[in-house]
């Protein structure tokens, strides 16, 4: 046990490091740390989120500086932001969540990594709001493709509910999170928005506090840019002369022979 707790705490400790220093609270870091990890992962070409599936994102989950940590028993667990869809098809201000899941078998060691949850579905949203989501068995959950095949929007049927992105070691990659619980964090909510009800909070047309503006406007711009690129791609598939007919075979028209029956031997 006390190694697990010297572990743990170096892990937190470096989490702490990775957050903004100039930030007043600890949430408002928490904020601008999310928009950090949303703007790594987009910028990494081949493997960024998909544009059909952010143009489908019903919500978004963001938990920088996620621990892993494992001696036989292991746990992971972390705070973040979820951003919902609003009806019309903006973005919420972002409230604050926790994460946390255990695991059994041969591990040991610890890990700090990002993460970003893509959710496709208002179940899942609703799911988490009524108090927790227990990811594969509340809402199915898929690592999220990766890979420059991934990036036509009609190449991968996104059919899972949830989609995981995960940051170790400076790389993002698709990372399975089965059995990890998601909660609204309460006492986050209460000292950020002086509101602890995440429902109240995702219904309010009222901007944030700073930072949180930033964040939604981060968001609002790659999801419509991603919507915009998957419109774009449809119309020119639309375009194509897809009617026209196929090639026809090839056809020979040999030349008649002046001379027949003066073949070379063996012709």
């Amino acid at each position: 046990m006390k190694r697990i707790s010297r572990l743990l705490g170096v892990l937190l400790a470096a989490g702490l490091i990775a957050l903004p220093a100039q930030a007043a609270t600890d949430e408002e870091a928490m904020i601008e740390r999310s928009m950090t990890v949303l703007t790594e992962l987009q910028a990494i070409q081949d493997t960024r989120i998909p544009d059909l599936l952010l143009s489908r994102a019903e919500g978004l989950i963001i938990l920088p500086a996620n621990v892993k940590v494992g001696l036989i028993f292991g746990a992971r667990f972390g705070n973040g932001v979820m951003l919902v869809r609003n009806a019309d098809r903006s973005w919420s201000n972002p409230v604050f969540v926790s994460s946390g899941g255990g695991s059994w078998g041969f591990q040991a060691g610890g890990q700090v990594s990002d993460i970003v949850l893509v959710l496709t579905t208002r179940e899942s949203i609703e799911g988490i709001t009524d108090g927790k989501l227990t990811l594969g068995a509340d809402a199915s959950v898929a690592a999220g493709p990766v890979g420059r095949t991934a990036m036509a929007s009609t190449s991968v049927t996104f059919d899972a509910e949830v989609y995981a992105y995960s940051k170790s070691q400076g790389l993002f990659a698709g990372v399975s999170l089965e059995g990890n619980g998601i909660f609204i964090w309460k006492k986050a909510n209460k000292r950020f928005y002086d509101d602890p009800s995440a429902a109240n909070i995702l219904a309010s047309k009222t901007p944030a506090p700073a930072p949180a503006p930033a964040l939604v406007a981060e968001v609002t711009k790659m999801t419509t840019g991603a919507t915009s690129a998957v419109a774009e791609e449809q119309a020119a598939k639309a375009a194509d002369p897809a009617t026209a007919p196929p090639p026809t075979e090839a056809k020979t028209y040999p030349l008649p022979d002046a001379e027949p029956g003066t073949e070379p031997p063996g012709t």
